[in-house]
C-alpha cells in the first residue's frame, strides 16, 4: 500500500486547499501544514474541527519554524498534532510514496 504526505501551505480562511484535502485524503495518510497552513493547527480556531475528526485516521504535522514566523508560538495547537523541524520535514518526504501540493 502506498503512502501518501500532503502538504497544505494556504491559510484555511483564504482557500479551500484543506476542506478539498480533508475531503480527498485516504485513512493512513499524512497531512503536513506548512506556511500560512499551520494557521489551520490553532485550537478553537475555526477549522479545528475538521482536523480534529480527521486525526483518527491520518496522521497531521504542523511545520514548527513555520509556526514560529506567524507568532503562534503561544498559540494552543490541537492536540495529537505533531510539531516537526525542517528536518522532520524531510524525513516525512522521505518516508512516503508520493506526495500531493494543495494549492
Amino acid at each position: 500500500m502506498s503512502t501518501m504526505l500532503h502538504l497544505i501551505n494556504k491559510s484555511p480562511f483564504e482557500k479551500n486547499s484543506l476542506d478539498s484535502c480533508l475531503r480527498i485524503a485516504k485513512s493512513g495518510s499524512s497531512v503536513l501544514l506548512l506556511e500560512d497552513g499551520v494557521y489551520a493547527a490553532v485550537a478553537n480556531a475555526a477549522h479545528a474541527d475538521k482536523l480534529t475528526s480527521r486525526l483518527g485516521d491520518l496522521s497531521i504535522y504542523v511545520l514548527g519554524p513555520d509556526v514560529a514566523a506567524r507568532g503562534l508560538n503561544d498559540s494552543p495547537l490541537i492536540a495529537g498534532i505533531t510539531v516537526v523541524d525542517y528536518e522532520g520535514f524531510v524525513d516525512l518526504v522521505a518516508e512516503h510514496d508520493a506526495n500531493q501540493s494543495w494549492l
